[in-house]
């Protein structure tokens, strides 16, 4: 008597988001070997305030102990902690889709790149990337330059799909998601491209 065809459908819906969300975060903790946790929104923005660390599904999880894990967060957002096995070069999306298409002619390793919903790209690059980017920029001489890029290390979430409105611009492969490149192979592309953008 409760039940309509549009609930039944919303219910299919639900199940299959979830499934969608289990097997993406088993993919991610059993072949690219990162950490997930489920993430809160707040204000329609997701992020890693108010993320418990505690609920944190470990790396090599299988999608059984996952299935289990997110059972008790639906709906919740994918979060990757960052700072463990990856950094992230943070630009804005439209500079960020110009110089991966830039990187990939040169021919260069590059990790995973992904679109935010709030129009940023982050570029997966080594561990360290974060603390080191002030010395890198000075030694490429873009120091002075004002820049719309930034890194994040130790003690940040980034949002991954699943996730509504996260998409990869060059999905995890095994050759580079448990190793990214260093930040310094990547940088003087994405600092020049981001220069360029404010000329512009």
């Amino acid at each position: 008597m409760g039940f309509t065809i549009g609930g039944i459908r919303e219910m299919r819906s639900g199940a299959r988001r979830r499934s969608t969300e289990c097997t993406a975060v088993a993919e991610y903790t059993g072949l690219w070997g990162w950490d997930v946790a489920p993430g809160v929104t707040a204000g329609g923005r997701v992020g890693g305030a108010g993320t418990d660390t505690a609920a944190e599904i470990p790396a090599g999880s299988t999608l059984a102990e996952v299935a289990r894990a997110w059972s008790h967060a639906p709906g919740a957002a994918v979060l990757l902690p960052v700072g463990r096995t990856f950094d992230i070069i943070d630009v804005a999306q439209p500079a960020g889709s110009r110089a991966l298409v830039r990187l990939e002619r040169m021919g260069l390793p590059l990790g995973p790149v992904m679109a935010t919903a709030t129009g940023r790209a982050h570029f997966f690059v080594a561990p360290g990337a974060c603390a080191e980017l002030p010395e890198l920029l000075y030694r490429m001489g873009w120091d002075d330059a004002n820049l719309d890029l930034v890194a994040h290390g130790r003690g940040s979430f980034v949002t991954a799909p699943p996730t509504p409105g996260v998409r990869w611009l060059r999905p995890p492969c095994l050759d580079t998601a448990a190793e990214p490149p260093q930040a310094r192979l990547v940088l003087g592309t994405l600092a020049y491209i981001c220069h360029r953008s404010t000329e512009a």
